[in-house]
């Protein structure tokens, strides 16, 4: 048995992927401690880790702290973090021994604290990964006084901890000897281009945690239209009264989940085919599903076409676009706009999806895909094998 040091953000689409790998490495009789924020402790207890965390408001007012206009302000703000993490997680493992670390491939730190531990280290990577030469093409014409502070923070940060930072690259995306990614390779773009230390899983789907009672008996035969936001950008209530307008008067069933800051008492009238509750059991209502609408957050995607349901993908913020670009090149779904979308733009685009077939024929060919991919148990034969490698 070793014992595993797990490092990851505050945040659902970073966390919730590797619910399952934890579990499987605990079944498999390792011991594993992982840092997070107070908010996901149970979830991530239910697993049998052992929970430690951070401070998620310090965090995140470091992050924001370094800007917002450009990928290397959201560096600066992630090196700004490094005096949130890096304590923490010292002072509460003292004298404890790790045999290795997985750590995320964004927040946390990670390749700092792997050197500071001197640590075998994997990095666990929830988005698409990063090419060091795609990222550093990202970082052209950026402003030079932007550079200026990457090299205060950087020097800070090496003279704090005794750490080395070669690169952006390296904050950013906390490369390892070894990466699992949480998709398949022929959904990662240019995947080709990476070599075998990348170990493309597939989506890691486990169920999640039931908040409030949902009748699935009542959907079984209708085959829904599924709407949702996802769990952080889901304040809209225009675009829900939007919904209500493109398929208040049609046939189709509509499940609409609103998250947990809406309520539906503010929503006006609801159609009597909308079903629209604060919280929907988002892989279990995919299984009856023929139409997902969806902001594109990586879990979603992977989730809908997990069972081979075509998207209309409309992005709000970080890779979501990316993602929303490959569903669109590989035929599964069309991408929209946010800004200016009306109800009949969106009832045109259902209808589209719904009643075009190489929509679902690309749907079909992901589900196989995906579900042939092995998920979390793939990810921890190849952590498995990383740890005999590295052993032996």
């Amino acid at each position: 048995m070793a014992r595993v040091l797990f490092i990851n953000g505050g945040s659902e689409g970073h966390v919730n992927p590797t619910i399952g790998v934890v579990q499987e490495l605990i079944t498999r009789g390792e011991e594993v401690v992982y840092f997070t924020i107070e908010e996901f402790r149970e979830r991530m207890e239910k697993t049998g880790a052992t929970v430690r965390t951070f401070d998620g408001q310090e965090f995140i007012k470091a992050f924001i702290s370094g800007g917002r206009n450009n990928l290397l302000e959201r560096i600066n703000g992630l090196l700004r973090t490094a005096d949130i993490m890096v304590p923490s997680v010292l002072e509460q493992i003292e004298g404890e021994h790790f045999d290795y670390i997985i750590h995320d491939s964004m927040f946390g730190c990670g390749r700092l604290l792997a050197q500071i531990l001197k640590l075998p280290a994997i990095n666990s990577c929830t988005s698409f990964a990063q090419s060091k030469s795609s990222f550093d093409n990202m970082l052209k014409n950026i402003p030079t006084e932007t550079f200026d502070e990457y090299h205060k923070l950087t020097d800070s940060v090496k003279e704090k901890y005794g750490v080395k930072i070669d690169s952006p690259y390296e904050v950013f995306c906390n490369p390892a000897p070894l990466t699992i990614v949480y998709t398949t390779r022929g959904f990662q773009p240019f995947g080709e281009e990476f070599d075998q230390t990348y170990k493309f899983v597939g989506p890691s789907i486990t169920s999640r945690p039931t908040h409030e009672s949902f009748d699935l008996a009542a959907i079984k035969g209708k085959s829904p239209i599924y709407i949702s936001l996802g769990t952080v950008f889901n304040q809209a209530s225009d675009f829900y009264k939007l919904c209500f307008d493109a398929f208040g008067s049609t046939e189709h069933t509509v499940i609409m989940s609103i998250g947990e800051k809406t309520r539906a008492s503010d929503l006006g009238d609801i159609p009597e085919n909308f079903i629209v509750k604060n919280y929907v059991p988002q892989t279990e209502v995919l299984e009856y599903t023929k139409l997902f609408i969806t902001h594109g957050g990586m879990n979603s995607v992977h989730e809908g076409l997990y069972y081979g349901v075509p998207l209309i993908v409309i992005p709000q913020s970080a890779d979501q676009p990316v993602i929303a670009g490959q569903v669109a090149h590989i035929g599964a779904g069309i991408q929209l706009q946010m800004q200016g979308l009306t109800a009949n733009q969106l009832r045109e685009s259902a209808d589209l999806v719904l009643n075009q077939p190489s929509f679902h024929k690309a749907a079909a060919k992901m589900k196989g895909s995906l579900q042939e991919s092995g998920g979390y148990q793939q990810a921890v034969d190849e952590i498995f094998e990383f740890k005999r490698q590295f052993n032996s």
